[in-house]
């Protein structure tokens, strides 16, 4: 018989099982981003900007249509150790170039980039302070930054209209026997058998799962609860959602980097661009 995934013994901070840790977004933290924000879950805490630029990958060159990619990076200081900077050590690793690839095409999957002509969305997520699940927390925080962005576009006459086509959530569930954890700081993180990361729609899809078993193989029922856990988690961020909406930015204040639409690179469907730059 499957067993629920409350339980009886509360978390650090009280939590449930199926609790969220502590949620706080903050709009514009970047003047010069067309959207931005500083998300936090819990300790976790990340900074998602999002810009446009000229141009696209060469596979979409001629044909009319946009394109979004991702940039993950960790700040030295957000880690125990000093993470140190890839600039100084001349590559990047395979864990960057893989969550900034995962939080790109997640976030295509939800927009319609016909509105972009050939141009490119470039997100950056940079992660002040790591305690587990900060891939989850970017894929959130830059569809946070990338719908104020949508409509401070929309404001300006940027975009002609709407490119989101639904509301995107990610979260991580730890299992450890038949029990699961929804969102785990690092500490729980550390010691699971298992874990995975959901990445879903308001409207009910999956768009991404990520698995893997740490120590001891998954039961099927587990891993059916692991995606109650998800779904639960996910209808909780969308409520947040609706509880913290962005509010566009003063008109005035920045209508001097706004007033021309090519400042931004919109180019519009039928223009084509040069001055692409990315790993995507």
């Amino acid at each position: 018989m499957e067993k629920n995934i409350m339980c009886s013994k509360m978390r650090a901070g009280g939590r449930a099982n199926d609790d969220l840790r502590p949620l706080k977004v903050t709009y514009d933290v970047c003047e010069y981003a067309a959207g931005s924000v500083l998300f936090e879950l819990g300790r976790t805490r990340v900074l998602c900007a999002v810009t446009l630029q000229n141009g696209v990958p060469h596979f979409l060159r001629g044909k009319r249509r946009g394109w979004l990619t991702a940039e993950y990076a960790l700040l030295p200081v957000s880690t125990p150790i000093r993470t140190v900077r890839e600039v100084t050590s001349n590559k990047r690793n395979g864990r960057t170039i893989e969550i900034s690839r995962l939080i790109g095409r997640t976030l295509r999957s939800v927009a319609d980039l016909q509105v972009f002509g050939e141009q490119t969305v470039f997100i950056d997520c940079d992660v002040l302070q790591a305690d587990g699940g900060t891939r989850t927390a970017c894929i959130t925080g830059a569809f946070l930054a990338l719908r104020a962005a949508e409509l401070n576009w929309k404001l300006r006459g940027i975009v002609p209209a709407s490119f989101i086509r639904d509301d995107l959530a990610a979260i991580s569930v730890g299992v450890t026997g038949e029990s699961v954890f929804l969102d785990m700081d690092f500490a729980e993180d550390s010691t699971i058998d298992a874990d995975f990361n959901f990445v879903l729609t308001r409207s009910g899809s999956l768009v991404e799962l990520q698995g893997t078993s740490e120590r001891e193989p998954v039961a099927w029922g587990a891993f059916d609860s692991a995606r109650a856990a998800a779904l639960k988690g996910a209808q909780d961020l969308f409520e947040f959602y609706d509880m913290n909406s962005y509010q566009p930015r003063d008109l005035g204040r920045y209508s001097s980097n706004f007033a021309n639409k090519n400042e931004y690179g919109f180019l519009g469907n039928h223009a084509s661009g040069s001055s692409f730059q990315s790993e995507y």
